[in-house]
Formats: structure tokens, C-alpha cells, sequence
């Protein structure tokens, strides 16, 4: 793996900070337990990503705010994937990608369309270079793509901004190409009209009816959308997580899904929504408002299982 360059006065490590380290480590090793790394490879990384955010924050970051915004799985599966491990490259070839929900490779494959019309080789191979520098630098005084990743951000649409700037970069010096929409990159290139301002108006209603189920809702709950929407475990080890059967955590999950578009869709109705497809609106939606909800957080998450007397623990 390439080196990062050390910043004078960084903070170290408190003990307080390291013991919500250790924390978040068990709780990576609870999510994602094909992906495997030794507690000392997880702090080597843990600190190699917290140079890498550094340069980036007009403000200087603590360690404790480092960890409260850490993408805690997404980050595993990317230094899994620096690892070599397969486990890891198999979480993100099944990755799911923002609103469009579509997997990633489908969507770098989208945005390939739409950055070479109607030059199917060109497309192709866009797709193909770039999957081989996640790992691979493109020179040798450059680092690779999963190298550049400091976990503040969810890793898939992170990694089609990143290809859509690398290709855009390339067409800058042939043809002055100068950038697609800065809100193209998670979501469908042609998605399905809802009669609505899905961007304005229904979004932040949609928004704010959201909070208000999650108000509502208590922590057993969100401890089941955390894990299995927002963290994406097993309904196997999330059932063993609750010490249910799959067929009663299975009831459980759709008996919250129907409360929340019933709450929400409720709202949206008493908004005066008059669309189509209400439905898929809130679920395509909702997605993405539980990957950014702090409620959902690891840290968060780890408190309700610490409650119940769950041990995080691979």
C-alpha cells in the first residue's frame, strides 16, 4: 500500500478515543465478519485514513470526531479490498448505489454512457481501467483509488464521483468537456417521472415526515433498520443478534416497513401528494436518509446492543 506523508502535531490518540476505537473495530467484525483484519491492522489503517481526512477540513479534527463520522463498514470493505481479501471484493461488487439503489459496477457503466454516447468500446474499457487502479496506482508517484478513501463518506457513490472525475479529467484534454451534474452521480441517469419535484418540495417533505417515524419508533427497531438496512447484515446473524427465528425477525422487518409507509405516506398524502408510485418514492428515498441518520450510527447501534447485554464480537 502506498505511504502517506506523516502532518506534524497530530493528535494522538487518547485512551478514551482508543477504547471507542476497540469498540468500533468489534462492531466492524460484527458486520461484516467475512472481512478480517488484526486488531493492530485495523489501527494502522484507522490512523493512515485519519491523515488522509486531515488536509481536507478547514478545521482541525479530533480523533472523536474522526471516529463518529467514519462510514465504519464501508471503510472495512475498502481496506479489506487493499488487503486482497475476496470477502471484501465481493461487498462491493454487490454494493447498492444511493437512490437508484443499482449495483456499482451498473452504475459506473451508466455514467460511462452518458460520458462516451454511442462508443460501446470506449465504455467498456472506461469501466475495466478504472476497476483495475482501485487497487493498481495509474503512476507511480500516485496512490490508488481505495488508497484515497478516508471513510466519511458512504464508499459507493464515492467511487462513481471519483470515476466521473477521473474521465472527465481525460475528456478536458481532448474534447473540453467541463462536467456532468453534480447530482448525477447516485441516482438513475432516466429515472422514473413521478408527476412531482422529487429534488424540492416532495423531498423535503419526505424528509421531515422521515424524522418523525424515527422519532416515533423505539430503539429495538432502529436496531433492526440499522442492521439490516443501513449495515446490510445477514437476516441469519441479525436474527441470532435478536434471538429470534429468520421467519419471526421476517415479520418483524415487514411489520416496520408497512408502520413507515404508513406514517410516512400519510403525510405525504396530507401534503397533497397526488403521484404515482408513493411507494417506491418512500423506499427509494429512505434508503438514503438511514445511510446519513446519526441514529443509525455504529456508535449509536453499539449503545442499544451494549443494552441489551450483546457482546460485539465476530
Amino acid at each position: 500500500m502506498a505511504s502517506v506523508t506523516i502532518l506534524p502535531n497530530i493528535p494522538t490518540l487518547t485512551p478514551a478515543d482508543r477504547s471507542r476505537a476497540t469498540l468500533l473495530y468489534h462492531f466492524i467484525r460484527l458486520q461484516v465478519p467475512s472481512v478480517r483484519f488484526t486488531e493492530a491492522k485495523f489501527f494502522a489503517n484507522l490512523e493512515r485514513s485519519y491523515h488522509l481526512l486531515l488536509p481536507k477540513n478547514p478545521e482541525p479534527i479530533s480523533w472523536a470526531a474522526f471516529l463518529e463520522g467514519l462510514y465504519a463498514v464501508d471503510w472495512a470493505v475498502c481496506i479489506g479490498c487493499l488487503e486482497g481479501q475476496n470477502a471484501a471484493w465481493e461487498l462491493l461488487f454487490n454494493a447498492r448505489t444511493g437512490r437508484s439503489d443499482c449495483l456499482l459496477v451498473d452504475a459506473l457503466r451508466a455514467r460511462a454512457v452518458r460520458l462516451y454516447p454511442r462508443d460501446d468500446e470506449r465504455q467498456d474499457t472506461a469501466v475495466s481501467e478504472f476497476w483495475s487502479n482501485l487497487i493498481a496506482p495509474e503512476t507511480e508517484d500516485s496512490l490508488p483509488v481505495l488508497a484515497r478513501y478516508d471513510g466519511h463518506r458512504p464508499l459507493a457513490p464515492w467511487l462513481i464521483r471519483v470515476f466521473q472525475n477521473w474521465h472527465l479529467s481525460k475528456l478536458r484534454q481532448t474534447s473540453g468537456v467541463t462536467s456532468l451534474p453534480d447530482d448525477d452521480y447516485a441516482i438513475p441517469m432516466n429515472p422514473t417521472p413521478t408527476g412531482n419535484d422529487v429534488a424540492g418540495r416532495w423531498h423535503d417533505a419526505f424528509v421531515q415526515a422521515a424524522r418523525d417515524w424515527l422519532d416515533s419508533i423505539d430503539d429495538e427497531e432502529r436496531l433492526l433498520l440499522g442492521l439490516r438496512w443501513r449495515y446490510r447484515m445477514s437476516q441469519r446473524d441479525a436474527a441470532k443478534q435478536f434471538g429470534l427465528n429468520e421467519g419471526t425477525l421476517t415479520r418483524r422487518t415487514d411489520k416496520l416497513r408497512d408502520k413507515a409507509l404508513e406514517q410516512i405516506g400519510g403525510k405525504l398524502v396530507a401534503e397533497g401528494w397526488t403521484g404515482d408510485d408513493l411507494e417506491g418514492f418512500i423506499l427509494t428515498e429512505l434508503g438514503a436518509l438511514l445511510t446519513d441518520d446519526p441514529r443509525l450510527s455504529a456508535d449509536n447501534l453499539g449503545r442499544i446492543l451494549a443494552s441489551k447485554g450483546k457482546k460485539l464480537s465476530g
